[in-house]
């Protein structure tokens, strides 16, 4: 994991590293605000690896640390967030978009393999 980690750095941009069952675990980094967002029909799950992730919703803020992980249910607004990098793993269904509902800046249409 560390060496598939170290060969990118750029952040909010998420790397299929595995496949099973119709899902994908991607790798990604983030630094700073993600954009609010909800996926109608795909739950995910935040497994972090280094740093400290913030998911923010609009009710509350979940600080989620190394070797812990948060499912987001769909429907439900959340912006990740992260004051330092931290380093983390996605599991979700393949093609879901990363951001949602929302396009922005930060989506990502087609996913790098590594």
């Amino acid at each position: 994991m560390a060496e598939k980690l170290a060969s990118f750095s750029e952040y909010f941009s998420p790397k299929i590293i595995a496949e099973l069952n119709g899902q994908e675990v991607k790798a990604v980094k983030f630094k700073g605000s993600f954009v609010w967002h909800h996926h109608e029909t795909e739950d995910e799950l935040f497994f972090v690896i280094a740093g400290r992730l913030r998911m923010d919703f609009r009710d509350r803020e979940v600080w989620v640390e190394p070797g812990e992980m948060i499912v987001v249910p769909h429907g439900v607004e959340h912006r990740p967030h992260a004051e330092d990098e931290v380093s983390l793993l996605v599991f979700e269904p393949a093609a879901t978009l990363n951001t949602g509902n929302v396009v922005s800046e930060q989506t990502v249409t087609q996913f790098e393999r590594i």
